[in-house]
């Protein structure tokens, strides 16, 4: 690989160290499945004219500088032929049902390896064999490094096309901000003095989590060192928007809290599965929030813009601890999503979010990049799981013209036994289940989801709609 030009350098932001480090390596799959064989015949003048075009980044290495040993991303010349794989490793003429067993272990295998760092820190996988889910699948693995899941769906969608009318760009939903809301004009003495105590309370829990109370060892969590190196089982389940949105509208919540609901009930009627006692145990989870003031995507030549602050490529994101509701607690299913209506919407309204970050920058300037990878890596392992959500467009899009029937996400490399993610597409949500192989049964959780999912529905259907505001 040689150099485009040798003094072309860009910083690494803090968090591509952290997310970069001895302590912790963190990339995300996304999956396109499509309606019909992929012809990958333009695959290559797609990546060169398309892809490596949105962010310098694509075609960059992270180096370390020699005199102050910051870390900075270096261009490169990429060849292409390195970041496409199209594997011909599986047996011929088996029936879709047969091959998702061989896409299951592939999609695991690759999950697990890490990037070189020797050349830019992507790849694309292109499988020709046919699925119970599609004729063809393509995943894009990207380092967390290089930007978080608003940045890099972002430029993923930025290839894609809308499939009915490729000259229409892509519709998404109403994408409203999830960062703290401030109302400096109306809010009073009471409600000013409740939000520093609930930041305080907050920071300080937040610290205690990373560093020294762990969640209880569960059908969830092993708790044991170095579960981000062991092999996953990727599952997904799929639930209708309209039935989401008849329990939001029911309940007079937001589609995110019926989301946590339903993942909190379907997690606890697994762990009760396994064994009854993990019904009354510590269970936290980790809910990540888009930091930015956005009201849906950008365009991509807006987000790298350098003073484009609030819509900035990067990692702009936040943790929230939300302990998972006990069973012993809650009678009605539907508290579930009450409960995770009132823990979350009073953990936002708390600014322990940025004096985290502050707190990470401090260990960054004192103690260097790794120690507050480190203290990353301590949150995660601390907590039972993660739950990140993101919408995706509401018709179906295509690439190179190949519809694209199917669309999910999934991050890989934490240290944890279970992460959960979220993406809507075309009036449905694919959730998906990244589950440690031989610790978590996959076809049970994914059951009691399906059970949560259910229950709650038939639930909100014995009350009367939530009265406007």
């Amino acid at each position: 690989m040689e150099f485009r030009e040798e003094g072309e350098v860009e910083p690494v932001s803090p968090t591509g160290q952290y997310f970069n480090s001895s302590f912790l390596s963190v990339a995300i799959l996304a999956v396109l499945e499509f309606e019909l064989p992929i012809n990958d015949s333009q695959a290559l003048s797609l990546l060169q004219d398309v892809f490596l075009p949105i962010n310098p980044r694509f075609s960059s290495i992270m180096v370390t500088d020699n005199v102050d040993q910051k870390k900075q991303w270096k261009r490169v010349e990429v060849k292409l032929e390195d970041h496409v794989h199209v594997p011909h490793i599986f047996p011929s003429k088996m029936s879709p049902e047969s091959y998702d067993e061989y896409f299951d272990d592939y999609i695991s295998n690759i999950a697990a390896e890490k990037f070189p760092q020797n050349r830019p820190l992507w790849e694309i996988h292109i499988l020709k064999y046919p699925t119970s889910h599609a004729a063809g699948t393509l995943i894009f693995k990207l380092h967390h490094a290089l930007g978080d899941g608003y940045s890099l769906m972002g430029a993923l969608l930025s290839c894609l096309q809308s499939a009915q009318n490729p000259s229409v760009p892509l519709t998404f939903p109403s994408l409203k901000s999830s960062g703290p809301q401030t109302t400096h004009k109306t809010k009073t003495v009471s409600q000013f003095f409740s939000s520093v105590f609930q930041t305080v309370s907050e920071f300080s829990w937040s610290i205690l989590k990373s560093n020294f109370v762990e969640d209880d060892r569960t059908p969830i969590r092993s708790g044991e060192d170095g579960v981000e190196f062991r092999p996953i089982t990727l599952s997904t389940l799929t639930f209708s928007i309209d039935e989401i949105k008849l329990i939001k509208n029911k309940l007079g919540v937001t589609t995110n809290d019926v989301i946590a609901g339903i993942i909190f009930l379907g997690t606890r009627i697994y762990m009760q599965e396994v064994t009854q006692k993990s019904s009354n145990e510590r269970c936290t989870a980790l809910v990540l929030l888009n930091t930015r003031n956005i009201e849906g995507y950008m365009p991509i030549k807006e987000m790298i813009e350098p003073n484009s602050d609030e819509m900035s490529w990067g990692n702009q994101f936040g943790f929230l601890h939300v302990s998972v509701p006990k069973s012993t607690e809650i009678s009605n299913p539907l508290d579930f999503v009450w409960k995770a209506q009132k823990i979350i919407k009073k953990k936002r309204s708390s600014a322990a979010g940025y004096l985290t970050s502050w707190l990470l920058d401090v260990l960054k300037k004192f103690r260097g990049p790794e120690e507050a990878a480190r203290y990353i890596h301590g949150t995660l392992k601390n907590s039972s799981m993660t739950i990140s959500s993101m919408i995706g467009p509401v018709e179906k899009m295509a690439l190179a013209n190949q519809p694209v029937c199917g669309f999910y996400y999934m991050v890989v490399g934490p240290p944890q036994c279970l992460t959960i993610t979220a993406l809507s597409y075309m009036g449905k949500l694919r959730v998906a289940f990244g589950a440690e192989k031989g610790f978590i049964d996959s076809h049970k959780l994914k059951a009691s989801m399906q059970n949560a999912f259910r229950v709650i529905l038939e639930a909100s259907d014995q009350i009367p709609p939530a009265k406007a505001a």
